[in-house]
């Protein structure tokens, strides 16, 4: 076994998380430039803000939940690098989020670029040749070369007289379908496992705050007097601080010592996150925004390097590729909502500063949300393991033998119990 892991960590490894590295930059990171086109769109539309949020509401979620290209390669990526990595996953996964932040760093500067030169029809002609290098990275997983030990059993043939399939029971073929389905889409996870449970809810009801900040960021500092350039300028540095923070927080959270409270410090970057975001009620100024950027990017970090991470931590890694497609599909209906509804506040109020008191709403409640119930979950299943140790010490005792706690020092005592007969 620590042959084959070995070789599976192998040179091909690093070239595999270069891949995800681009195909994150290509997928995940491409959403941050929407905020761009927003008035143009809005503009050329002659849209409000909550009928043209619903142009980055729908790329984003079906990038989540649909079949179609950019889900199936960030998908695929994620999910091959996790099985060529194991000692080193963590840091592999904070590695390849990097891509993330080069592409936030760079497609709003493109965008920007591009769309006085071309306008945002022929700048997008031009993103549809960009994103076609997602091929390249698609050929470059090769998932015929993981390695990995296989225990193999032979078991004995068993032979069964199975009806003819045109006389098989319907109801035993649909009850097939409905556990293949339940497994594939790992409904049997998230019925069972309740820290997949928690984790999906806590990262469903967060996502409906975490993508505002890039999709209003930009108008809002326009709509306050700040440059166009300028305003560009705030994504790409947010960008720009991820690729140094988020290594550094695989770093941190690769650490034996933090293994088992990844989920908490998830948290509680969420929890930063959205009171980061507090900063843009108060002020537009652009020194205070660029403030505000470089302190969100710490937050960010954090959520962009234990995202999947974690869920690796919690779901059996055989079972991941169908855990990942039923976490995508519900994040992506806080993705599709989110927007539209935040465009919908600022219509009716015409404040930004709504938008981004409700981004912090749902941050905050979410991490609270995560940490309390990973904080109950752990309890229980201490309490559940001192359960099953009493009832392990009881079945050992031998026959007269009586316990007695020790209710200061929370220690068991097993005194013998002295029987006299006095009469007969």
């Amino acid at each position: 076994m620590p042959q084959a892991l070995e070789r599976a960590e192998g040179c091909w490894s690093w070239v595999v998380l270069l891949a995800c590295l681009v195909a994150q930059g290509l997928t995940l990171g491409f959403p941050t430039c929407i905020g761009i086109f927003f008035t143009e769109l809005q503009h050329e539309f002659q849209a409000s803000n909550s009928e043209t949020s619903w142009f980055p509401s729908i790329q984003t979620a079906m990038l989540h939940a649909g079949g179609l290209g950019m889900c199936f390669s960030f998908q695929s990526s994620i999910t091959a690098m996790g099985l060529y990595f194991t000692r080193w996953r963590v840091l592999a996964n904070a590695l390849a989020s990097v891509g993330v932040s080069l592409g936030i760093m760079l497609w709003p500067l493109l965008s920007r670029y591009l769309l006085e030169d071309l306008g945002w029809r022929g700048t997008f002609l031009i993103f549809g040749g960009v994103l076609l290098h997602g091929c390249v990275c698609g050929a470059i997983l090769r998932p015929g070369a993981i390695l990995r030990p296989v225990v193999t059993s032979v078991a004995p043939k068993i032979r069964e007289d199975l009806p003819p399939p045109s006389k098989r029971p319907t109801r035993g073929f649909l009850v097939a379908c409905g556990q293949a389905i339940q497994r594939h889409l790992a409904f049997d996870i998230l019925l069972h496992n309740a820290g997949y449970r928690v984790y999906t809810l806590g990262v469903v009801w967060m996502i409906m705050g975490f993508p505002l900040p890039h999709v209003f960021l930009v108008p809002y500092a326009t709509w306050h007097g700040v440059d166009e350039h300028r305003a560009a300028l705030l994504i790409s540095i947010i960008g720009f601080s991820n690729i140094f923070l988020r290594p550094m927080a695989g770093l941190v959270a690769g650490r034996q010592d933090f293994a088992s409270h990844r989920k908490y410090l998830f948290s509680l970057a969420t929890l930063l996150n959205g009171l980061t975001n507090l900063v843009c009620t108060v002020s537009a100024d652009f020194r205070v925004l660029v403030g505000y950027c470089l302190v969100y990017s710490v937050s960010m970090s954090g959520i962009g390097a234990l995202l999947f991470q974690v869920l690796m931590d919690i779901v059996p890694m055989d079972r991941f590729p169908s855990a990942l497609g039923l976490f995508t599909i519900l994040e992506s209906i806080s993705i599709l909502i989110s927007p539209p509804l935040a465009g919908l506040l600022l219509d009716t109020t015409n404040n930004f500063s709504y938008v981004f008191y409700m981004s912090s709403f749902f941050l905050v409640s979410a991490a609270l949300f995560m940490s309390g119930s990973f904080c109950a979950l752990r309890k229980k299943e201490r309490q559940s393991r001192q359960v099953q140790a009493e009832g392990a010490v009881t079945e050992a005792a031998p026959e007269g033998t009586l316990i007695v706690e020790d209710t200061d020092s929370s220690e068991k005592r097993l005194h013998t119990e002295i029987m006299y007969v006095t009469s007969v």
